[in-house]
């Protein structure tokens, strides 16, 4: 009962994001004209979601009452389910998938393909150095007690970065895309606590870094693009790919003259 009740919380919790996101996005649209290819700006409120989540999870690291949930999920998890499902090991993946999926299919989103793989490479990277980052100095023991770097889900994290990016390229096509990637970047963190991989505080925590890392992409993205380009060769082209296994991070590059 307490695993079912702490899942439908979380995935309650991230369709309370979603909805908060969609109502900002709406009074903003109703006041300033959007343009096809405007950057996400930043502004404070945008900070307040992942800030809620993050903080939960870094108070759940010394919180004796967010300690006991954790614990009484677990003791659920390991009486209750004796088969698991490691399908969050593949959809952590889906919602960037997506992004590219729906650009082949030729759904425009508010990028080009250049554009969107460098913002995607940006975020993997902000991504990437602050989960390994918090794995390696808080060393927290995993539910199942198979290793010392619980904290904070990486595959949540990848997963809700993905969900974020996704809503922000393709609102303004419809915010039914933003609705479902976020459902599977829900659906995943879940599963982490079902296999027992995760506490509910590492799930939470990894979902607010996730969506704050691809926010600050976008707020990024000029002074990151700028970099890339040339004077000298204007005609230079260079696209990052980059790859992240919920343990390493890396990035390719190919450049065009």
């Amino acid at each position: 009962m307490i695993l079912k009740k702490s899942v439908f919380s979380l995935l309650l919790l991230m369709s309370f994001a979603l909805q908060a996101q969609i109502n900002f996005d709406e009074k903003k649209a109703d006041t300033l004209e959007i343009k096809a290819q405007e950057q996400l700006h930043f502004n404070k409120k945008q900070l307040i979601i992942p800030a809620v989540f993050i903080t939960y999870g870094v108070v759940g690291l010394g919180s004796d009452f967010l300690k006991s949930v954790n614990s009484e999920i677990r003791e659920e998890v390991n009486e209750n389910i004796d088969s698991k499902f490691t399908i969050d090991d593949f959809t952590l993946y889906l919602p960037v998938a997506s992004l590219y999926g729906l650009s082949a299919l030729g759904i425009k989103g508010k990028n080009n393909l250049r554009d969107k793989t460098i913002i995607l490479a940006t975020s993997s990277l902000i991504m990437g150095i602050t989960v390994g980052t918090l794995k390696k100095t808080t060393k927290v023991e995993r539910p199942d007690g198979s290793s010392f770097d619980s904290f904070p889900s990486g595959h949540t994290a990848v997963a809700f970065m993905g969900a974020e990016l996704m809503y922000q390229e393709y609102k303004d096509v419809s915010p039914w895309y933003g609705i479902a990637g976020y459902a599977v970047a829900a659906g995943t963190g879940a599963f982490r606590i079902y296999n027992n991989r995760h506490w509910l505080t590492d799930v939470v925590a990894g979902a607010g870094i996730g969506i704050l890392s691809a926010k600050a992409a976008y707020w990024l993205y000029p002074t990151v693009n700028g970099l890339l380009s040339s004077k000298k060769h204007k005609n230079r082209k260079s696209v990052f790919v980059p790859y992240y296994d919920g343990k390493q991070l890396g990035f390719g590059m190919v450049s065009s003259f």
